[in-house]
């Protein structure tokens, strides 16, 4: 009898085996199919150009830096705006107190004041910042790293030392500090997205511009080597944003002469930061966005 049954137990197993190895194969074809299948292509023009969905930030928790004023302050409400929960970053309390009045105002995710001093702010502290967002918000999706200092229109040969260490630590030295402080909550987020302010002078560096340009050359290459690092162990992604001639103090302060009312307004780039920050974007890593190119 076991004669006779061997063989139909062994053309069964044979038969399984066949179907198993058929369907395996059937299965990494169809999964390497879907690993060649192209991410979406997202152009400049895509990125500033787009059209944010109501509630795109919907769930996210984003941190804006330099919230109490300029682009950082627009941008604080547009991410509320679009359904964020927002961090507001910055050194005065009184201009943070009104950014989150103003959320509140239009109905708003409450948001959450976090007074800084950039320029003083130790790592310890930061790494303390991390903690506290971590207890009693409970997640991070994004960083908005938009405080900045222009500094003096000098040559190098003249630029005062203790100014260049000053203007350095607020807009490269701080910004890479926090940004590592806050990693492990960014990394935990489903589609971490961290966007670092960058310049046209940071991009071509400009003579008499100093510090300024030489920190936001800097924060490019830093967002080039971070994104080198994680973008095939996390879904990390990190970019730059180049707004452009803006009517802000900053640029009143760069350009004395110039006519502000000749320039957009922070509401009028605000496309492009909203889409960097969405899940619209992933996939979109290590740019340089200029959202006010120039012919």
């Amino acid at each position: 009898m076991s004669d006779n049954i061997n063989p139909l137990v062994n053309q069964s197993e044979n038969h399984l085996a066949d179907n198993v190895a058929d369907n395996v194969a059937n299965n990494l074809e169809s999964h390497q199919t879907d690993l060649q299948a192209p991410m979406p292509v997202w152009t400049h023009d895509d990125i500033r150009d787009f059209v944010p969905p109501e509630n795109c930030l919907d769930g996210k928790t984003i941190l804006v830096t330099g919230a109490g004023d300029g682009i950082g302050r627009v941008a604080a409400l547009t991410y509320a705006r679009y359904g964020a929960t927002v961090l507001l970053l910055g050194r005065t309390s009184s201009k943070l107190e009104y950014v989150y009045d103003e959320i509140e105002s239009f109905g708003g995710k409450q948001p959450a004041m976090l007074p800084m001093n950039l320029e003083g702010a130790t790592y310890a502290e930061m790494q303390k910042l991390e903690n506290l967002i971590h207890r009693e918000v409970g997640q991070l999706d994004g960083i908005l790293h938009n405080a900045g200092m222009l500094g003096p229109l000098t040559p190098l040969e003249m630029y005062d030392v203790d100014m260049f260490a000053q203007v350095m630590k607020i807009n490269f030295t701080s910004t890479f500090m926090l940004t590592q402080a806050l990693l492990p909550l960014l990394k935990d987020a489903p589609q971490g997205s961290i966007v670092f302010t960058s310049s046209s002078v940071g991009t071509h560096p400009r003579a008499f511009w100093g510090a300024y340009a030489l920190s936001k050359q800097a924060v490019e290459g830093m967002s080039d080597i971070f994104t080198q690092e994680t973008q095939n162990t996390t879904n990390l992604r990190f970019n730059c944003i180049n707004p452009g001639g803006t009517r802000t103090n900053m640029r009143a302060h760069a350009y004395p002469g110039e006519n502000p009312m000749s320039l957009k307004t922070p509401e009028d780039i605000m496309a492009g930061y909203v889409c960097l920050m969405s899940d619209e974007s992933i996939g979109v890593r290590g740019q340089v966005v200029e959202l006010q190119p120039k012919d």
